[in-house]
């Protein structure tokens, strides 16, 4: 299995090689935006790219004839996400760090939960899309979630005043805790859904 995980790292080097130049310029010109926001941007880089090149080379026809089980793929692409997009946060805050680009660790751990959030939607997707339909789809999906959901939370937050209320009294703490099981349990829950799919799909 680490063999898969490893690919979609040998695959995208060209890629991999314009990833520190799309974290400094978001250091540079993207002052106005959430360090949040650049975390996230940067831990979805290798696996959302991974995702999309197996797409077009169609590569899972080449993957089910080697010795790895259905369960194995789908595996190493859960759990490669889980490894890259650590390793691309780290990377991400070395070069924000060095440009004096302000953030805090809450920053980190709101885009890592914000990560598995949005694979548990996406990754799915590359399982029930047709092919050429996916990338476009996950492109868009970010865009109208960065410019949707702030001004959604903020609607929300002023009419739901019961759920903003009881939100207001629990402690920092407890609403980190609350939203990194809720963000887990969506990721593995769709890990779970990615294996029923993949377990079934035709090539």
């Amino acid at each position: 299995m680490f063999n898969l995980i490893k690919k979609d790292f040998v695959i995208q080097k060209s890629q991999i090689i314009l990833f520190i130049p799309f974290i400094i310029f978001f250091a540079i010109f993207g002052d106005h935006m959430s360090p949040a926001f650049i975390f996230l941007l940067a831990g979805a880089y290798i696996p959302l790219n991974g995702y999309i090149y197996d797409e077009q080379v169609e590569s899972n026809i080449l993957l089910n004839s080697l010795p790895y089980t259905r369960k194995e793929i789908v595996s190493a692409k859960y759990i490669g996400g889980i490894a890259y997009m650590t390793l691309s946060i780290g990377v991400a805050s070395i070069i924000l760090y060095i440009f004096n680009y302000g953030f805090m660790i809450k920053d980190i751990t709101i885009a890592m939960g914000l990560f598995f959030v949005f694979s548990a939607f996406a990754f799915p997707m590359f399982y029930i899309l047709k092919p050429g339909y996916i990338g476009v789809a996950v492109l868009v999906g970010m865009i109208i979630s960065a410019v949707v959901l702030p001004p959604l939370i903020r609607f929300l937050a002023k009419h739901l005043t019961t759920i903003t209320d009881f939100l207001t009294s629990l402690s920092t703490t407890a609403l980190y805790l609350s939203g990194a099981a809720l963000s887990i349990i969506l990721y593995l829950t769709s890990w779970m859904v990615s294996q029923f799919i993949y377990q079934r799909k035709v090539f």
